[in-house]
């Protein structure tokens, strides 16, 4: 288990929801995975994503789907790409990511609390 985090170390990231518009596979990345372009909304805009999401999902059902994200990490380098946030999910019983998504509907750009 993690060390533990004051609330206020919490309140410091910004895990916000958005809309994937579009989903590419990324053949240059080490691992499967798709480039995401995600809305999340007038305050934060567009972003890019690297995602390791190929086990259970492809690029066509991607878009349209709401995911949660940290959308205040520093860019990172992927190959040729550039991630410009971090994309949620859990690992199932075999390690496949498996998005965090909310369970119903909301605005582009709510944050998580």
């Amino acid at each position: 288990m993690a060390e533990t985090v004051s609330y206020s170390d919490f309140e410091r990231i910004e895990v916000r929801v958005g809309t994937i518009v579009d989903a590419q596979v990324f053949p240059e990345a080490r691992k499967p995975a798709f480039k995401l372009v995600i809305d999340f909304g007038a305050e934060v805009g567009t972003r890019r994503s690297s995602a390791q999401l190929t086990v259970h999902y492809r690029a066509d059902q991607l878009i349209g789907r709401q995911v949660c994200a940290v959308v205040n990490f520093p860019p990172r380098q992927i190959g040729p790409f550039i991630s410009e946030v971090l994309t949620l999910g859990m690992p199932d019983d075999d390690g496949s990511v498996v998005l965090v998504k909310p369970d119903f509907k909301v605005p582009n750009g709510g944050r998580l609390f």
